[in-house]
């Protein structure tokens, strides 16, 4: 078993939201991924050993706590772990997540949280000592997976600079796109195509925020007139469990945008499909076969960054 040392030079405390990365540390995040894809196959880093992570998850997953619990084992660290933290016992009996948090801080090096309320993960950040990473929350944020959606990126096509890259879907319950278009508009020339019907539009904060820092963009809802145009498609699912009671909206908006042979026949020869994944009837099968269908490859860059980011935190704690 490998146990080198590996150079990670930034530090970071709590990860909470896409905003808090400038460009100079995506490149370190991006450049510490690289160094991860070689420690995932080579068993581990120096010290890592007696470190815990606690995965706190109010929502179900599985490729999000699967890849930060197989991250940390892969750097050489332990788990301790609950997909169900709605039915603890302590929540169910009123304990508030401040002190469910405290809690965990005598357990555990570095907790990820997964929450269905917005701002969850800030509230937690708040009261811990330990450092806080959210692994997405409500309809607000999920700033991991819109690392790694840049990494994949970067890594398929070799730039960020300059793309057109278009947002399919859920853009307005969706907290992947959102963290991502956060990302986005830190770079350069930057053209974004948001497809969605008008229930599901991207909201304002975002748009807001890319007026503010001169990022192009445009509402869609023809996804055919975007395919040939863009760099990467960016496929979301229409999620069910945000819609609550709302189901006539939910059927409206189902199934509209659904990416196929033919939609693979209007894009270019190098251009990408991308998913942060599960998904449901909106990417068939037959786009699997494809290889511009980077979304399983996508998945598994989420285990290199997240090692990256948990070797960032934990050497911050130290």
């Amino acid at each position: 078993m490998n146990r080198g040392m590996v150079s990670v030079p930034m530090k970071l405390n709590h990860v909470v939201e896409a905003q808090q990365f400038n460009r100079e540390m995506l490149a370190e995040i991006f450049q510490a991924s690289r160094a991860m894809e070689t420690v995932a196959k080579t068993g581990g880093v120096a010290g890592y050993q007696n470190r815990i992570m606690a995965t706190l998850f109010y929502e179900p997953s599985t490729r999000t706590r699967f890849s930060f619990e197989a991250a940390m084992h892969r750097l050489g660290g332990r788990v301790i772990t609950t997909e169900n933290a709605a039915e603890f016992s302590s929540v169910s009996k009123g304990e508030t997540l401040e002190d469910t948090i405290r809690i965990l801080n005598g357990y555990a090096d570095l907790i990820v949280i997964r929450h269905f309320e917005v701002g969850a993960a800030q509230r937690a950040a708040a009261v811990s000592r330990v450092p806080v990473i959210n692994a997405g929350d409500g309809a607000g944020q999920h700033p991991t997976q819109a690392l790694l959606d840049l990494y994949t990126i970067e890594k398929e096509i070799g730039k960020i600079d300059g793309l057109n890259i278009a947002m399919v879907g859920d853009l307005a319950q969706g907290r992947t796109v959102r963290s991502l278009a956060y990302l986005l508009g830190k770079f350069k020339e930057i053209k974004i195509h948001f497809v969605a019907p008008a229930l599901l539009r991207m909201k304002e904060d975002i748009l807001v925020y890319l007026r503010e820092r001169g990022v192009q963009y445009d509402e869609e809802t023809d996804l055919n007139a975007v395919l040939p145009n863009v760099d990467v498609v960016y496929q979301t699912r229409v999620q069910k469990e945000r819609f609550g009671d709302r189901i006539q909206d939910y059927e409206k908006c189902r199934g509209l945008y659904i990416l196929d042979q033919s939609s693979l026949d209007r894009m270019r020869p190098d251009a990408i499909v991308m998913h942060p994944l599960p998904r449901v009837d909106e990417i068939a099968m037959e786009v699997d076969r494809d290889p511009r269908a980077a979304y399983f490859r996508q998945a598994q860059n989420g285990l290199y960054v997240r090692m990256a980011l948990l070797t960032m935190v934990l050497t911050s704690s130290n």
